[in-house]
């Protein structure tokens, strides 16, 4: 197994209480790794402790052999459209062109090319139109479209996505799993948090499935079953 991120004893806590314990998970380079499970089980907690953005208790996180810290020039994060402050007065070319400030360095500002780069992405995620609209005046599907074509213009290896699909209509879901597709075919890996389980084995080859702790991580054929999911949900799989 070729694994690009290896999660080694991690624990992590809100205010001293553990929500994820003793968490051991290779993510396989060049999947699309979906990380499903209950309500509260800690799904965006474990992106988040993979990402650095939590400190852990205890564990480590290697992501392409370096630490989370190391990794970032590598990876593209797409948070939970609720986590945003979209009251933010700024306009979706503008937020688009962020995606770009990883490889530019502190100092220097986006130029032509970056911002060619961002029109492009824009275009691939079928928004081109609304390239000076405020980000207020999105809906919810057209924000995730904004966030995905971000995260383009970043040029990652690794596409952290947290429920990218919660809350779209069905063009920008289509828009948004084409794009996972895409990004595999290139070479690239993508974890995703996911909440439908009529979709897992359609749109991704490996799963993570957690309840707290690891329940059971692996390719689709072999580990997305019914046994695994009653484990983690305490209840049959959706058919």
């Amino acid at each position: 197994m070729n694994s690009i991120i290896q999660v080694e004893d991690l624990t992590l806590s809100y205010s001293d209480k553990p929500v994820l314990w003793d968490v051991d998970l290779d993510i396989v380079a060049n999947s699309r790794t979906a990380i499903i499970g209950p309500n509260g089980a800690g799904k965006s907690t474990l992106m988040k402790g993979i990402l650095g953005l939590m400190k852990p208790v205890s564990g480590f996180v290697k992501i392409q052999g370096k630490n989370n810290i190391e990794a970032r020039k590598d990876i593209a994060y797409i948070p939970q459209s609720a986590s945003v402050n979209w009251d933010f007065p700024t306009t979706v070319i503008d937020v688009v062109t962020m995606g770009r400030y990883q490889n530019l360095g502190w100092i220097k500002r986006p130029g032509k090319k970056d911002l060619e780069i961002a029109k492009q992405s824009l275009e691939k995620m079928e928004m081109s139109d609304f390239k000076d609209r405020q980000i207020s005046q999105l809906s919810g599907g057209q924000r995730q479209r904004v966030f995905l074509a971000r995260s383009l213009c970043s040029e990652a290896n690794i596409y952290f996505m947290d429920e990218p699909l919660a809350g779209v209509d069905m063009v920008t879901e289509r828009i948004i799993m084409d794009t996972v597709k895409e990004f595999q075919e290139q070479g690239k890996t993508i974890v995703a948090v996911h909440h439908d389980l009529n979709t897992v084995k359609e749109y991704f080859d490996h799963v993570v499935i957690i309840n707290k702790r690891i329940v059971a991580a692996g390719p689709v054929d072999e580990i997305f079953t019914e046994e695994n999911i009653n484990k983690a949900y305490q209840k049959k799989m959706i058919k």
